[in-house]
């Protein structure tokens, strides 16, 4: 049995239990990427990286079709979580993905947008004060892909240093801009600092929070696993 191992903040819950843990891997629906993170080392204390899952908005569709190759969604409606995670290092702080964006949350019935019905509940800011964070608290900003549902809040990390793969980036800059991208989202990439990978990156340097390159490892980018 897996571990307990995500610290839920979204929503009026109780505060964060930490807990042991041994593995996690994270990725999001279509992504390029996806993050792991492992303790601190084999003799180390595993509750000094914590991972907090954020509330980066939903999506409710009236057809979900286009998110299965067998048919078996066409024509039925569905809801969508679109998550961006926290994890807490020795070393830092990296947010992983920025969620549909927290302009979004000031349209309290949400936003109707080609079949889709887009909300944001609580804005990701809010949500990083209940842990005691600002923007200008993430060391590292790294995305799964460069769709506006992970890009959102982008610009609002301008302190952080943005971890970009070479080949998301120039397909993401590629014309026409390809659909799903919103450039304005993530404008500031041209005056962050930045860390261009290609391939796999360990993010602090100590083999324990890992960023992933899915086209190498996996054929399917849809992940979401825990490990015991």
């Amino acid at each position: 049995m897996a571990h307990q191992v995500l610290n839920h903040v979204a929503g009026c819950q109780p505060p964060p239990v930490k807990s042991a843990w041994s593995l996690v891997c994270l990725a999001l629906l279509g992504g390029i990427a996806f993050i792991s993170a492992a303790p601190a080392s084999a003799t180390g204390d595993a509750n000094e990286i914590d991972v907090y899952a954020l509330d980066g908005g939903n999506f409710t569709l009236k057809d979900m079709g286009e998110f299965s190759d067998t048919g078996e969604y066409n024509g039925k409606r569905g809801a969508l979580a679109d998550p961006c995670f926290l994890i807490r290092h020795p070393k830092g702080t990296l947010l992983w993905d920025t969620g549909l964006g927290d302009k979004l949350a000031e349209k309290k019935n949400g936003l109707d947008d080609d079949g889709y019905h887009l909300s944001v509940p609580i804005p990701l800011a809010a949500q990083m004060k209940k842990i005691g964070l600002t923007p200008n608290d993430v060391t590292y900003v790294a995305f799964s892909h460069f769709h506006f549902d992970h890009t959102g809040n982008a610009n609002l990390f301008g302190s952080s240093t943005w971890i970009i793969n070479k080949a998301e980036l120039k397909w993401a800059l590629s014309k026409p801009t390809p659909g799903g991208v919103e450039l304005k989202t993530l404008s500031a990439y041209t005056t962050v600092k930045t860390r261009m990978i290609e391939g796999d990156y360990d993010v602090f340097g100590d083999g324990n929070v890992r960023n992933e390159d899915l086209r190498r490892n996996c054929k399917d980018a849809s992940l979401s696993q825990a490990a015991e």
